[in-house]
């Protein structure tokens, strides 16, 4: 396999994304060390190591991935969501009781080593659905008010039994259903259809937010699985300054640390605001206090580059099939920068989401790498997909 990889007859590989990949996991790192090194609790050169570690099985994964074209792909995304379902089954059952009544979370748990299936099930719900829609589309080239139905009802299926599998973990729920979003957009399914489900989402919206913030409506709430830490982080976004020595305390120190780094921050490791858990969901306090507002734009800017180069891959590619993976996992990253980005100012309440290839956490990163993975695949294996090809291999 290494011998392909590096084989000039073996394909493409796009260099610019793994520099800004780089970029961003060098960022990580040095991010983690000062987070830890101002936190008494962690031993700071194991969490770095073993974040590094990460990184290396990531980059393994990566280079396994661009090896199977689009047809492999094609083969493996049911078999690929079945291992995602099972998984997510068997942490319901299965998962670390420690973890759980620390986090409210539950999550597969080796000695330090924590993984959490939903991060994994991204990339292959990603992939599944990139075969339902590429297969729907190839079989019904000219798109009717029937096949577009049978089109939106074919998602709605195959997305639901993920939702409720996840349950009450509402966050991750959000990034399936913001990958579910994109992909259907650009599905071709038409505005006769697109439309009132923009409009009812958006309805849905306006509903849920009301009911998070009335009495009677969390009461309905509690009733269907929602938990009290779910309704305190609505409290502590709404009204952070009401409490910031209890349950707000989290987003409050986070908005301050990340204010008081000004426009070129504070200095590396200069830090004097303790933000509890920095060193996960909160990483972004860190790069605020430490480098400003100008360490922030410019993480904004290399996220901007590798999503640039995502869509310029899909644009080299005729591959429809390459297309709709990319969408999702364009998706899926922009929905993890913006969500993470918003709860550390304040912008959208907290929901445990992990900044991309900063945020410690083994899953979420080799979740990431895999959709980077199929990424450099498309560069890799740079060919059309027709319909006696897909025919071939269904």
């Amino acid at each position: 396999m290494l011998k392909r990889f590096f084989s000039k007859d073996g394909g493409e590989i796009d260099w610019s994304i793994i520099f800004v990949v780089m970029m961003l996991a060098l960022i990580g790192l040095a991010s983690l060390y000062v987070a830890g090194t101002h936190d008494a609790s962690v031993n700071v050169t194991r969490m770095v190591l073993l974040q590094l570690a990460y990184y290396v099985v990531g980059i393994i994964g990566v280079m396994i991935i661009m090896q199977f074209d689009s047809e492999q792909l094609w083969r493996i995304a049911p078999y690929a969501f079945a291992v995602g379902m099972v998984l997510m089954i068997a942490v319901l059952f299965f998962y670390s009781k420690s973890y759980y009544a620390s986090t409210g979370g539950k999550w597969f748990a080796i000695g330090p080593i924590t993984f959490q299936p939903a991060e994994i099930m991204k990339p292959a719900f990603i992939i599944m659905l990139a075969r339902i829609i590429t297969d729907h589309n190839i079989s019904n080239p000219n798109h009717t008010m029937k096949s577009d139905w049978r089109l939106l009802w074919k998602i709605v299926l195959w997305t639901l039994p993920v939702l409720v599998v996840n349950g009450s973990d509402f966050g991750t729920n959000l990034v399936f259903i913001a990958v579910v979003f994109g992909m259907t957009l650009v599905s071709g399914l038409s505005w006769l259809y697109l439309a009132p489900i923009i409009a009812v989402v958006g309805s849905l919206g306006s509903v849920a937010i009301l009911f998070v913030t009335q009495t009677w409506g969390r009461h309905l709430l509690e009733q269907v699985g929602f938990k009290a830490y779910q309704f305190t982080r609505i409290d502590a976004w709404l009204n952070p300054q009401n409490d910031t020595s209890n349950g707000a305390y989290q987003l409050w120190q986070s908005m301050k640390a990340i204010g008081s780094g000004g426009i070129t921050g504070t200095g590396f490791n200069v830090s004097h605001v303790n933000v509890p858990v920095r060193e996960s969901d909160m990483i972004f306090s860190v790069i605020g206090e430490n480098f400003g507002f100008v360490g922030g734009v410019l993480l904004l800017i290399l996220y901007f580059l590798l999503i640039y180069q995502i869509i310029q891959v899909v644009f080299d590619s005729s591959n429809q099939f390459y297309a709709y993976i990319a969408t999702g996992v364009v998706m899926m990253l922009l929905f993890h920068i913006f969500e993470n980005i918003g709860m550390n100012i304040g912008l959208v309440p907290l929901t445990g989401i992990p900044l991309p290839f900063i945020s410690q956490g083994g899953s979420a990163l080799i979740g990431n790498m895999i959709g980077v993975g199929l990424i450099m695949s498309m560069r890799y294996h740079n060919k059309s997909f027709s319909l006696s090809e897909r025919e071939g291999f269904s």
